[in-house]
Order: C-alpha cells, then sequence, then structure tokens
C-alpha cells in the first residue's frame, strides 16, 4: 500500500501491533488530529477484525491508513526530510523537553514487547513520556507503562501541539 500523505508533518507507525481495540483507538486518534497512520507488519490481527472496527467506530473512513510488510519498506516510501523517533517507556529523551521538526515520523512499539533493539538503534531519536509513578526497574512499585493507545495520543497531541497543527 502507498503512503499517504507523503509531506504530512507527522505521521504515527505502529509496530507489528497485536491488540485490535489498541490499533482502533489509535486510529480514532490519528482520524481526529488528522495525522496518518502506517501499520508495520506482521500483525496480530486481521485488519477487517470486529474489535479494530469497533474501536475506531466509524471514523475508518477518514484514518489515512497504509499497512508495510517491513519498517524498511514504510522508510522507502517517506520524504529524505524525515526524523524517525521512536516512541518507549525507557531511554529516551523527555517528551516535555523534546524538540519536533515537520516531517518526524513517530514510531510505536508492540504492546507486549515494545520496539526490537535493532529498530531502537535504527531511530533517530528516542522519546519517552514522564511518568511520576512509574515502576521501579525491577518492574515493582509502580506503574510499568501506559496502554499503548494512551501514550500515542500523549505523544502525537504534544508533537502537534509544538508543530502548532492545531
Amino acid at each position: 500500500m502507498s503512503l499517504p500523505c507523503p509531506d504530512a508533518p507527522l505521521r504515527v507507525v505502529l509496530f507489528e501491533p497485536r491488540i485490535p481495540p489498541n490499533t482502533g483507538n489509535i486510529a480514532r486518534t490519528c482520524a481526529a488530529f488528522r495525522v496518518p497512520l502506517s501499520l508495520i507488519e506482521p500483525l496480530g490481527f486481521n485488519i477487517d477484525d470486529r474489535h479494530l472496527r469497533r474501536a475506531g467506530l466509524d471514523y475508518w473512513p477518514h484514518v489515512q491508513l497504509s499497512t508495510h510488510p517491513n519498517l524498511d519498506h514504510f522508510q522507502s516510501q517517506l520524504p529524505v526530510q524525515h526524523r524517525l523517533i521512536g516512541c518507549s517507556r525507557y531511554g529516551g529523551a523527555d517528551l516535555s523537553q523534546f524538540q519536533f521538526r515537520s516531517g518526524d515520523v513517530l514510531l510505536f512499539g508492540r504492546e507486549d514487547t515494545g520496539l526490537p533493539n535493532d529498530i531502537r538503534e535504527s531511530c533517530d531519536q528516542m522519546v519517552t513520556i514522564p511518568m511520576p509513578g512509574a515502576a521501579l526497574s525491577d518492574g515493582t512499585g509502580g506503574v510499568r507503562s501506559l496502554n499503548l493507545s494512551v501514550a500515542c495520543a500523549v505523544v502525537t497531541y504534544s508533537a502537534g501541539l509544538q508543530l502548532k497543527m492545531w
């Protein structure tokens, strides 16, 4: 599938998403903010999954959606001027301090494993949402991570606001 809106100031990419309602909610967020959404295969569901469609409600016609067999295929369709911004619960620049630029691509990993190390290393930058109630490094004492659709909404809104998209 070809890339919709190749010159979009911001886009969201889900790397191998697994949970249909998360993807549907993210699609709805992307439609609301008019941000293209790309899905990197393999997907953990069929694109026609009823849970995916239900989560996106009747907003699917407003989603600028593309699917790609792998990240390389997706990137080969991007304009030269772009940065791949990996979004992770750890190891990234603080979202509140990060400077977004027009053409940035927000890359989110799988719900169960996040972004693999080789994909993280291919990112131009990593960004992390600060969480005062975060768990310790051993996973105890707090929240391990935000739901993928919530994290995507927070980062997308923050980036779009900074880029004066609304």
